[in-house]
């Protein structure tokens, strides 16, 4: 997803000889939403937003990134990004050799005010900043503060399994639908015991574990893009806004509300395990 600053005579992030290279920008989508198609780059991208919400999806599962929160591509990754309204992203391209600390698989990460305002001074950077002074610390620091980031357990595991696959894809297009587990095993031609099977073999979740994880990428997405708790409690699929908010609270450890309001203000909630 790769937006350059005008006149840069390096517009290939992968051919860039420096550690880091940052850019960022604003994207106002059209009214469909703004899509990448699959992609990928040599060195590593943090794709890391202050305004708006994107979804990155490659082979192994779906991330959702909220504002104040950036998601970890590893280098060689296949990807592709999905955006809806206006967008303020920025986005670091990491040498692999220069960061062997980072993590080798796709994940959420909360953004420090540290890390935001390292990675910002980054993006001010020419292209080929120099090999030595201050820049180059500055890309040090960075570097190790985006190591110690702590990941957020804003992922959708996507299955292989082409049965399953069905499901994520109807129970995204109608995520109301609170069919039973045995009432989508037979959609799928399964027996109950093997869709439960299935569901843990691939994802690591229980079938409800995952169909709430599911909720909360799509809570997620409506409810930063101004949709109210009532609203996305009904698209849900759930009784009333009250129980919307407990399983929403239970997940990430504060109401939709306080979350999104210390999300928009840069102030990371803390986040539960689950």
């Amino acid at each position: 997803m790769p937006m350059y600053r005008e006149n840069d005579d390096l517009t290939d992030p992968d051919l860039v000889p420096r550690p880091v290279m940052a850019v960022g920008g604003s994207i106002v989508t059209d009214p469909g939403g703004m899509e990448l198609e699959t992609h990928h780059h040599r060195k590593g991208e943090l794709i890391y937003m202050t305004r708006g919400v994107l979804k990155c999806e490659v082979q192994q599962g779906l991330w959702i990134v909220p504002p104040q929160c950036a998601v970890w591509i590893p280098g060689g990754t296949r990807h592709s990004v999905n955006g809806v309204g206006a967008i303020d992203v920025y986005i670091l391209f990491v040498e692999p050799a220069s960061a062997p600390n980072l993590s080798d698989a796709c994940c959420t990460v909360s953004v420090s005010p540290l890390l935001r305002e390292l990675l910002l001074r980054c993006a001010s950077f020419p292209t080929l900043y120099p090999v030595k002074g201050v820049e180059s610390r500055i890309a040090a620091a960075l570097l190790d503060e985006l190591a110690v980031a702590p990941v957020e357990k804003l992922h959708l595991p996507m299955p292989a399994d082409g049965r399953l696959r069905r499901i994520a894809d109807g129970m995204t297009a109608d995520p109301s639908d609170r069919a039973t587990v045995q009432e989508w095993a037979n959609r799928i031609g399964a027996s109950e015991r093997t869709l439960r099977r299935l569901v843990v073999q691939e994802t690591g979740m229980s079938f409800g574990r995952w169909r709430q994880q599911l909720h909360i990428i799509l809570a997620l997405q409506w409810l930063s893009q101004g949709a109210s708790v009532q609203s996305v409690a009904t698209d849900l699929g759930y009784e009333n806004a009250s129980s919307f908010v407990v399983m929403f609270r239970k997940a990430l450890g504060a109401s939709p509300a306080r979350y999104m309001t210390q999300r928009l203000a840069g102030s990371p909630p803390a986040t539960l395990e689950m």
